[in-house]
């Protein structure tokens, strides 16, 4: 018997808030390799972009994961934790629809942004199941309406790029009002 095996849904919800701050740490990272790639994609080559934020994509969990624990306090759930599944399942959304936006970005580059943005958008609409925010279904209905506007209006692709830098920057206020009511909580249990 693990210390999870009577944790309700809002107690395991905030649990993920509490260990990953709220979700702002990841869209600081996120929000960082955006913009990285958007600036790549804009001053020194598409592909650069490009490349940047697939391989960057992949050091996501381990960055957020390294600034967790320079912040101090936890930098996972623990083994036992409930919603380890969903967040594993959550996880691989993006790899496993990334072969989607290659084909597509090979065949016209102008798809690339707006396809990720689709893909990334879809990857966050569960979070508001893991932690239990509402705010996630904005931040994930925002990207994939970006990525769909931005796909058919002929706006130049690396404008998807700039937009999801802009949406998850602009997340993060959020999340950090989450991460900070909740350390209140924990520190008046004490």
């Amino acid at each position: 018997m693990s210390a999870f095996d009577d944790l309700t849904i809002r107690d395991a919800q905030r649990e993920v808030r509490r260990v990953y701050r709220g979700g702002f740490v990841g869209q600081v990272v996120s929000g960082v390799l955006w913009l990285a790639a958007a600036a790549l994609a804009t001053w020194v080559g598409f592909l650069q972009g490009e490349i940047t934020l697939v391989v960057g994509g992949m050091l996501i969990f381990p960055l957020t994961t390294l600034v967790l624990r320079l912040l101090g306090g936890p930098a996972s759930m623990a083994p036992a934790h409930p919603f380890n599944f969903l967040a594993m399942q959550t996880a691989f959304i993006v790899p496993l629809l990334l072969p989607v936006v290659i084909v597509l970005a090979m065949h016209d580059h102008a798809w690339f942004f707006p396809s990720v943005l689709l893909v990334v958008g879809a990857h966050y609409l569960p979070f508001a199941t893991l932690y239990g925010m509402k705010e996630f279904l904005f931040l994930g209905a925002a990207m994939m309406a970006g990525g769909v506007w931005l796909g058919f209006s002929g706006a130049p692709s690396v404008a998807g790029g700039w937009l999801g830098a802009a949406l998850l920057f602009g997340f993060v206020p959020f999340g950090w009002r989450v991460a900070v009511n909740e350390e209140r909580r924990e520190a008046r249990k004490e």
